[in-house]
């Protein structure tokens, strides 16, 4: 890889280059050299600086999916309009870190997988602060999975407070 290659990959895919930095310092490291650097601590520290991307990719998959699963099962209309604005800041920020870094992209599926768990019972935890949910809708909830598209995209579920539009 040429030192333009590697220029490039930090500019298109920040977490790919991390990981190839954090390699190039371990391999450099167990050659002979006499520079007084700490190669492997060096190769951790570059290798940490792409995990942030992945926590906050996590983090907001999971914010996201929170907020779906409380406007699919909240009986309340009050806190709706806050719960959509963050899902929309939730993919906006996404798509920042993905910007940043779209290798995290094939890891998409996996990622919402992991958080939907994680993210219904902070839901089931947050509607039952306020009395809004039962035992039925705790199961239906914990049955609830999200797709990569419903979680990224623009999908929004039908509002239970009101009823479905006819179509004419």
């Amino acid at each position: 890889m040429t030192m333009n290659d590697v220029r490039t990959l930090y500019d298109e895919d920040f977490v790919a280059w991390t990981e190839q930095q954090a390699e190039a310092l371990r391999s450099a490291g167990r050659g002979r050299t006499n520079q007084p650097l700490d190669w492997e601590n060096l190769a951790e520290e570059i290798e940490s600086l792409g995990k942030s991307d992945r926590r906050e990719l996590h983090s907001q998959v999971n914010r996201i999916i929170r907020h779906l699963a409380k406007l699919q099962f909240s009986p309340a209309s009050d806190p709706r309009h806050g719960w959509r604005e963050s899902v929309v800041d939730g993919r906006a920020q996404t798509e920042l870190v993905l910007a940043d870094s779209p290798s995290l992209r094939r890891e998409l599926e996996r990622v919402v997988a992991a958080q939907t768990p994680k993210a219904i019972d902070r839901a089931i935890f947050d509607l039952g602060e306020f009395g809004e949910i039962d035992p039925a809708t705790t199961r239906a909830l914990q049955r609830g999975r999200y797709t990569v598209d419903q979680v990224l995209g623009d999908w929004f579920p039908p509002d239970p407070a009101r009823p479905p539009r006819r179509q004419k």
